[in-house]
């Protein structure tokens, strides 16, 4: 038996529950940590699960804010103070922690002091990446796309710094997420550790295999 839901199930349906599902639908997410700071020296840390590639070259990333109207939005005000923000992947080991940014902590509480996360600043990079994190990136924000049918916003930046372990391969620059112990999301509140299932060459239609659909 399988359950179907239509969109207007979906809409009379139990806010949590829908907020579960929707979320969840998508499948597991990359977890990142963006750091940012205020003008007045605050640092901020905060959790998000919306963070996508958009080009190598310009290497563009992207990620969603949700609507910035509904309560106080430390990550876009201090991104809007400075132009700079960093993305971190979370580890694996410090999901809980990683979790907890998520509160809404009274301004001028640092979520980096209060869930345990270290502040480290490199390269005169002005906002702070998180010192736990095995992959960090840091980038000035360039666009920002407003979504009006639900209010968010599509907020673009150009990488400017990237942190790796030095024994990352360094011939094709892939990163091996499993090997990094990097952490997931599905959902709100559900972590994942990345296990690699396959590692294909780039595809060419004369080279595509014969695939059996009963397997």
């Amino acid at each position: 038996m399988k359950t179907k839901y239509t969109h207007s199930d979906i809409a009379q349906m139990d806010r949590i529950k829908r907020l579960h599902l929707i979320n969840s639908i998508t499948g597991v997410k990359p977890a990142n940590l963006i750091g940012t700071v205020s003008q007045d020296g605050h640092e901020n840390l905060a959790i998000f699960s919306s963070v996508v590639h958009l080009g190598s070259n310009p290497p563009f990333i992207g990620f969603v804010l949700r609507p910035h109207f509904e309560f106080r939005r430390d990550t876009y005000n201090n991104m809007e103070h400075n132009g700079y923000y960093t993305i971190n992947h979370v580890p694996a080991s410090h999901t809980k922690q990683a979790h907890y940014t998520s509160a809404k902590f009274d301004e001028g509480v640092s979520e980096f002091e209060r869930c345990g996360f270290t502040p480290e600043y490199l390269n005169d990079f002005p906002a702070p990446f998180v010192k736990e994190s095995p992959v960090k990136i840091g980038l000035k924000k360039v666009n920002e796309i407003p979504i009006p049918q639900n209010g968010t916003l599509f907020v673009i930046g150009q990488i400017e710094l990237i942190e790796v372990p030095n024994w990352v391969d360094e011939v094709n620059g892939k990163l091996n997420l499993e090997k990094l112990e990097i952490a997931g999301i599905s959902g709100l509140n559900t972590y994942y550790r990345m296990q690699e299932v396959g590692d294909y060459p780039y595809a060419r239609v004369e080279e595509v295999p014969p695939f059996d659909k009963s397997v």
